[in-house]
């Protein structure tokens, strides 16, 4: 039976986080609370991501989510090229190697669809762009509700056309990557707030709001302006159930600001500015995942010394208000909350 958004007994959706912070225990947390959980399938091997999914089945009979990067195309190597000796310095200072030769990525796509269409999961969500008409077809016949993560109208308008159940609208607020469905776009600015109802001008498709909302009143607003239900990552970073580093929790209470930057992948994503944003940001190419292969060795180093200068700490403009505590305590809370 398709899973409808709106009619979640409490409508939170977990964020899928791609690199660690995202887990079944999270996804799971997040469902015994009345909402959704969700595992990120991004930059993990397809056997790690039916490990996670046996997992989340075999703690929870309700229902989650797998959330997809979609591949895009490759990037200029001259440019990738160029990015590699402005950081050759920095990893000698650190003793690192740079991978000389970064070969075609496409993140295991047709492995996961392959894995999700022969063993279907309830809900597939899609960062980075959509699937074919024929793959979202084909999930659609294997019963899964779809969703595309959009950024701006004319997204929506392309998601809808491809038959999406259901549309997460992600505004400039969100930590982590944005979503642009190309990787030259440049992130549009326009607040969440006055996206959703932007977005709903375009299409009568339920609409999940994502980014910037770390306290009930924010959650609220984002009902109020159209959402059918809220999608939170920052807000459960800091939580028992998190994949996030501990120099990555301490971080959102000691580093003062965000800023959306290309440094440390070659997409735009929104994390906690460091000095390796203020230093790499303006000379990284919109080449994803090169820059992504590119900069993790430096950023591996940089999470074994603990070293927030140099690692990549994704956070929304909210990060302020994230807490500590069981995720399905927090999440409780927030929607107390967000009801009075």
């Amino acid at each position: 039976m398709p899973v409808r958004l709106g009619e979640l007994a409490v409508p939170v959706i977990a964020a899928p986080m791609a690199g660690g912070p995202s887990t079944p225990e999270l996804a799971v947390a997040v469902n015994r609370a009345g909402g959704l959980g969700f595992l990120a399938a991004g930059m993990k091997t397809v056997e790690a991501l039916a490990e996670q999914i046996a997992a989340v089945r075999k703690a929870t009979d309700r229902p989650y989510g797998v959330n997809l990067f979609v591949p895009g195309t490759p990037a200029d190597r001259a440019v990738v090229d160029a990015y590699r000796e402005r950081l050759r310095p920095e990893a000698e200072r650190w003793g690192v190697a740079l991978p000389e030769e970064i070969g075609p990525d496409r993140d295991g796509w047709e492995a996961k669809l392959a894995l999700l269409l022969a063993d279907p999961v309830p809900v597939v969500s899609y960062t980075f762009g959509l699937p074919t008409a024929e793959e979202a077809a084909a999930l659609r016949a294997a019963g899964t509700t779809q969703v595309a993560t959009v950024t701006t109208p004319r997204e929506a308008r392309a998601a809808e056309a491809l038959g999406m159940d259901a549309l997460c609208v992600q505004g400039p607020e969100a930590g982590g990557h944005r979503s642009t469905h190309r990787v030259t776009d440049r992130p549009e600015e326009l607040p969440l707030l006055e996206l959703l109802p932007a977005v709903r001008e375009v299409t009568a498709l339920p609409l999940v709001a994502a980014g910037g909302l770390g306290d009930g009143a924010a959650i609220a607003a984002a009902l109020r302006a159209g959402a059918v239900a809220v999608q939170l990552g920052t807000a459960l970073l800091r939580s028992d159930e998190s994949g996030a580093s501990a120099a990555h929790r301490a971080a959102l209470t000691e580093l003062p600001e965000t800023a959306v930057t290309r440094a440390f992948t070659g997409r735009p994503a929104r994390g906690l500015r460091n000095a390796f944003i203020d230093r790499y940001g303006p000379y990284a190419p919109p080449a994803y995942p090169e820059v992504h292969h590119l900069t993790a060795p430096l950023r591996t180093a940089a999470a074994r010394r603990g070293d927030t200068d140099a690692m990549h700490l994704w956070a929304g403009t909210a990060h302020h208000l994230a807490r500590s505590g069981p995720a399905e305590a927090i999440v409780a809370e927030l929607w107390r909350a967000a009801r009075r």
